[in-house]
């Protein structure tokens, strides 16, 4: 196997976590996630994530603060399994797998979810949220990284997940190694 980290990427509702810990799994690979990392900083803060990210525009130590991990990372040189929307741009020798999903499809799995500092009263309102958060990030990434995360040629593997299983995905990627 020519790889020993596998980052994956993608839009918000796509899957991500969900993927990364099956496939950790299936692997016997170490999980990291900056997702988790992102949420435990709008906690410290008392803020949504959405808020975060408004804030990362303008306070480029909240980026400093995620970002930090992929100069000197805590799994070492063990393989990894990293979920994150810009880890594959820290990581170029990873494998750069991107999940993409409808809107609708990322909101109804967003609502169903209801993480603790973000809870919606209906499917509509992830879905809003959603989107202008996707929004905020594009024009954040842009702005801090010179990164079009839309851009398919940044990765290995493109995975649409709306209607397909963690399992079917977890597969595909299995597959592609």
């Amino acid at each position: 196997m020519r790889y020993s980290v596998i980052t994956i990427s993608g839009q918000l509702g796509s899957g991500k976590s969900t993927v990364a810990k099956l496939l950790s799994d299936k692997l016997g690979w170490m999980m990291y996630s900056t997702g988790q990392a992102q949420r435990l900083i709008a906690k410290k803060y008392g803020i949504s994530t959405l808020e975060l990210n408004q804030r990362a525009i303008s306070d480029k130590s909240i980026d400093d603060e995620i970002d930090a991990v992929f100069k000197n990372p805590p799994w070492g040189d063990q393989p990894c399994v990293v979920d994150s929307r810009l880890a594959f741009h820290f990581l170029p020798d990873s494998l750069k797998v991107c999940l993409r999903v409808t809107p609708e499809v990322a909101a109804e799995r967003i609502f169903r979810e209801n993480r603790a500092l973000e809870t919606y009263d209906s499917v509509a309102q992830a879905r809003d949220y959603l989107q202008k958060r996707r929004q905020l990030e594009q024009a954040h990434f842009m702005k801090n990284y010179n990164l079009d995360i839309e851009r398919n040629d940044l990765f290995d593997l493109i995975i649409d997940s709306s209607r397909l299983t963690p399992d079917e995905i977890c597969q595909k990627i299995i597959q592609y190694l």
